[in-house]
């Protein structure tokens, strides 16, 4: 470790040392000269100083301290150690700035190794890169770094503010089973059998959602708790089978009340974070968009803000367009900064990156100075004013389209534009993720973008059967004034839910509930849940709703996805403690193992092959 712990505002309360020390190694300052004291930590690193004195750093959760030690004490690194001494201003023009114990260090030190260090699998100073497989084999080493330190610090951090936050606003915490029934939330879920009831299973739960409305039934009015969550899906770098979320939920709101009860709990953890005050004001102004909007302008419901370019429709200068593939339900553009320096085989893997995203082509154009060069007009160059348009396809647009396009997107010489026409949805997602991958972020102060995505569509198409999938789950209250799309244009219907998103990443998702039974039931009917399967799957919810059901909606924060932008990682696996692999796999453990058959036997489970 170079820097001391404290310098990053994590440990401003730290206690008095107790048991064997009497102080913590990044606790000692100029305050402590002329004092015995004991520490006890790990050897971080030594360094000889003459024939008979030699340089121990130690290193405990507070930071590292310099011990100056007999030569002949020989450790290797990690090895456990306590020190007994004295603290003394380090001589002159040795004080280290780096570290905020540099102007002291201890010396006449008693020394007792406590726990002597195997050689390293691997060097965990920091200096150096190390195969992730490694790190998470040896995950009990890996978290000694300064940097899982850090984020593991500031991931307390976050938590501790979040639940704050949420008591000053009259949540109460309360727990839910983790041992649970099947839920409607659409991903897999990971079952457990029954050693008692042969042939039947509780299943992990996917989020604490029916027993959370139970308790708003129940009439706890303003609920929340720090969940953990499983879920049997692929992994990536923003998704493990195991994760933790703020989940919440509250009676008799409306969809600005759960809107500002998550700001606030983001604001608190992001400052927390941070120790920037002045994100508060930034923060309480979050913008919000409908889904229909992020899709025009962004080309995807969790917009990453930090990007300037937007998305432009060109459907209105093209709509009596001669050339064929722009006669489409959507046109859509996207300017590329610069982007007429790409070469022609980047163009080309545009393209086909455009028909991996689903697209059947992408039109490029670039953007140049206009000529007065007949022979470079006949070539396919048509000019206007300044700027002029180069491409395969420039000479089937007339001169007016071929402004239109310039003037639409704001386009520069030497700037790139893509053009894609398709359905509105495909030409909008498409886009969108190009805008990604081709589009650099804005310089900006503000490193944390967030916005709202509400308004999202009820349902999010048909299934092999014909039957409507719900976009978010079976309980999610339509707009009233969408109800009457539910039989005549259902995919039309616009649901009371709505996203957090920072930087591109979803953070988490909500909705206000369904309570009313009439209105459910034809949500199920849609969906194509017969009263018998629902009365199956939701009885007891349903039972319950019969007896007096307020309104109410809730929440879920990723806790792992806000800690990871936070700490400035590009994997949750940064910020959790003992991750799985994208395969599932704990290298630390072994896990999943198979179990022997005598437990088998117990569950009443029989597997292939035994």
């Amino acid at each position: 470790m170079t820097n001391n712990l404290l310098d990053n505002d994590f440990e401003k309360k730290i206690p008095v040392a107790a048991g064997m020390r009497t102080k913590y190694c990044g606790t000692i300052s100029a305050d402590d000269i002329d004092k015995e004291v004991v520490i006890c930590g790990w050897v971080n690193s030594r360094r000889e100083h003459g024939e008979h004195l030699a340089f121990l750093d130690i290193r405990d959760h507070t930071g590292v301290i310099q011990c100056v030690v007999d030569a002949k004490n020989v450790f290797r690194s990690e090895t456990v150690v306590k020190i007994k001494a004295r603290v003394r201003r380090r001589p002159e023009g040795t004080s280290n700035e780096s570290l905020a114990t540099g102007e002291v260090e201890l010396f006449d030190c008693e020394l007792t190794v406590l726990s002597e260090a195997a050689p390293l699998p691997f060097a965990i100073d920091g200096h150096h890169e190390t195969d992730e497989q490694i790190r998470l084999r040896y995950r009990y080493l890996d978290l000694r770094r300064e940097r899982m330190q850090y984020n593991l610090r500031l991931r307390a951090k976050v938590i501790s503010a979040m639940r704050r936050a949420m008591e000053e606003e009259g949540f109460l915490e309360v727990e839910t089973p983790l041992l649970w029934t099947p839920t409607p939330e659409g991903a897999r879920e990971f079952a457990i059998p029954s050693r008692l009831q042969p042939g039947c299973f509780y299943v992990l739960p996917q989020s604490p959602q029916i027993a959370k409305q139970l308790l708003m039934v129940g009439g706890f009015d303003r609920y929340f708790q720090v969940a953990r969550c499983l879920r049997d899906e692929d992994l990536r770098a923003d998704r493990q089978f195991e994760f933790t979320q703020l989940d919440l939920e509250a009676s008799f709101i409306d969809e600005e009340d759960i809107r500002s009860f998550v700001t606030k709990a983001v604001i608190d953890a992001t400052t927390a974070a941070t120790g920037e005050e002045s994100l508060q004001d930034y923060l309480s102004e979050i913008p919000i968009f409908t889904w229909r909007e992020a899709m025009e302008r962004f080309g995807s419901d969790k917009p990453d803000l930090r990007i300037d370019t937007e998305i432009v429709d060109l459907g209105k200068g093209l709509e009596f367009t001669s050339f064929k593939a722009f006669q489409a339900e959507s046109v859509k553009g996207l300017l590329v900064k610069k982007g007429a320096c790409y070469s022609r085989s980047k163009l080309d893997q545009l393209i086909e990156r455009a028909k991996a995203l689903g697209a059947k082509g992408l039109v490029w154009m670039k953007v140049i100075p206009s000529s007065d060069d007949d022979e470079a007009a006949t070539a396919g160059d048509i000019s206007k004013g300044s700027k002029s348009l180069e491409s395969p396809i420039v000479k089937f647009l007339s001169s007016e389209e071929v402004q239109y396009i310039i003037d639409s997107t704001s386009a520069e010489v030497n700037d790139l534009v893509l053009i894609m026409a398709d359905s509105w949805k495909l030409a909008s997602s498409v886009l969108g993720q190009l805008r990604i991958e081709n589009c650099p972020s804005k310089e900006s102060s503000k490193r944390f973008r967030f916005c709202w995505i509400k308004d999202f569509p009820m349902f999010e198409g048909l299934d092999e059967d014909g039957n409507l999938i719900a976009a978010h789950h079976p309980f999610t209250m339509p707009h009233e004034e969408d109800m009457d799309l539910m039989d005549r244009d259902p995919l039309r219907v616009r649901a009371k839910s709505y996203d957090l998103v920072l930087n591109g990443w979803e953070l988490g998702s909500g909705s206000i509930r369904i309570h009313r039974s009439d209105i459910q039931a034809k949500v199920f009917t849609a969906l194509g849940i017969s009263e018998e399967e629902a009365e199956q799957r939701f009885g007891f919810l349903l039972k319950a709703f019969s007896y007096g059901a307020p309104p109410h909606g809730g929440f879920a924060i990723g806790i792992d996805r806000l800690v990871a932008i936070l700490a400035g990682e590009d994997t949750i696996r940064e910020v959790i403690a003992f991750p799985k692999t994208q395969s599932g796999t704990d290298l630390l453990t072994g896990a999943p193992k198979q179990i022997s058959l005598k437990q088998l036997r117990e569950l009443n489970i029989s597997v292939k092959g035994k």
